[in-house]
């Protein structure tokens, strides 16, 4: 299985003196999870709060504090940390430490570490609302960005001095997409892109309805897939279960008519359509307004047939790169060439609902690619967050959408 665009990536985390750097316990752990490596610095106010101990417990690796620890002296930290990083992140940042990187000081370890990088750098600003709006931090963070720093902007909230505004740590998922964009190659920025995923629910009577077994994963997946390459992302989902990803706007929709209008309603702003949303093909034709009673004779449901929302984008489709998914049972190639052609599709994914590690609600898959140019793809048993990438690297070799 390949290796995620985080396997082996060299991290130097940052933690700074804000109550929220035990968050950094977190963003430690999770950046190892995804296959990082992370050396820690604390600074001397970070230290206060949590201790250098659980920073190397999790990290499984020496955190460094001072600028002149004697055992450190023969390695030079603040050069040496700088040289052998992919990427700096600086997570919390209080405004003091923001100062320091816009004035150019190094006078502790993390800000001689960031003068002397040339890797990017991340920053995340996080400090009690008013001392964030003041025109110096704002003045600051401006400046910073012109030395090619991305700051990654805080979240609005309740805060642990009873204040509410802007200034709170920006949550982990948002912070680890930050990174892991630095390693990914942003050509799916200035795209709009459209993605349906999980189920729908086809309601009988305020009780029951029917649907299937549509987890909605692959789809999320995808949805964070177009988000890391740069993509204005606009995710139409069907019930489930599973958290938006990050910076994705999420319209929920229950039915098949209500994912039909929603996607209709966006369809000509897009550049890219991807549909992976399981889509009921009939809905009952009449509903009951009670709850159907199973005593009497055997109950025979009437089924009206649902819009066929890939079908009606096909014909309407101009400039936008269209792309449907085929959950099959049998004769995969075969109901794949005839979609892509029925449907004028540009692409269409195709794989076994039967097979276990790549059937509903798996957390892998193994599909295989089919394009209007005739190219047929089968790619390896993967993570959906793996076919997600895989499936764009397919749709920008066919041109990446619209203007």
């Amino acid at each position: 299985m390949p290796e995620s665009s985080m396997t082996g990536k060299r991290i130097l985390l940052g933690v700074c003196g804000s109550i929220a750097a035990y968050k950094a316990c977190d963003i430690t752990r999770s950046l190892r999870k995804i296959g990082a490596e992370v050396t820690v610095v604390v600074t001397s106010g970070g230290a206060r709060f949590v201790s250098p101990l659980t920073f190397a417990a999790l990290s499984a690796a020496k955190v460094y504090g001072g600028m002149f620890d004697e055992q450190d002296a023969h390695t030079i930290p603040h050069i040496n940390l700088a040289r052998d990083h992919d990427l700096i992140l600086v997570a919390p940042a209080t405004a003091q430490t923001i100062g320091r990187f816009a004035s150019g000081m190094a006078d502790d370890l993390l800000s001689a570490v960031v003068l002397a990088a040339d890797c990017p750098i991340v920053v995340c600003p996080a400090m009690n609302s008013k001392m964030f709006s003041h025109p110096a931090t704002q003045a600051n963070l401006e400046k910073i960005a012109t030395f090619g720093y991305q700051v990654v902007q805080p979240d609005s909230g309740p805060m642990a001095c009873k204040e509410e505004g802007p200034g709170r740590l920006p949550e982990l998922a948002v912070i680890l997409n930050a990174v892991e964009q630095v390693f990914i190659p942003q050509d799916l920025a200035g795209k709009r892109i459209l993605i349906t995923a999980g189920p729908t629910e086809e309601p009988l009577d305020p009780v029951r309805f029917l649907s299937n077994r549509s987890s909605g994963k692959m789809g999320y997946a995808l949805a964070r897939a177009a988000l890391l390459r740069g993509g204005e992302v606009v995710l139409v989902s069907g019930p489930c279960s599973l958290e938006a990803p990050a910076n994705v706007e999420v319209i929920q929709v229950r039915t098949a008519q209500e994912m039909y209008d929603a996607v209709l309603c966006h369809f000509e702003a897009m550049d890219i359509i991807v549909k992976c949303a399981a889509v009921s093909d009939f809905r009952p034709a009449q509903y009951g307004l009670e709850k159907l009673k199973k005593d009497g004779a055997d109950l025979l449901l009437e089924l009206a047939v649902n819009p066929d929302i890939l079908a009606t984008l096909g014909e309407r489709k101009k400039e936008q790169i269209l792309v449907g998914f085929a959950a099959e049972s049998e004769n995969h190639l075969g109901e794949g060439k005839r979609k892509l052609a029925a449907k004028n599709l540009d692409m269409i994914v195709v794989n076994d609902i039967k097979g276990e590690a790549t059937g509903f609600q798996s957390d892998t898959n193994r599909v295989t690619i089919l394009t209007r140019k005739g190219a047929v793809k089968e790619l390896a048993l993967l993570s959906k967050d793996q076919t997600a990438m895989a499936i764009f690297d397919e749709v920008m070799v066919l041109g990446g959408g619209g203007a």
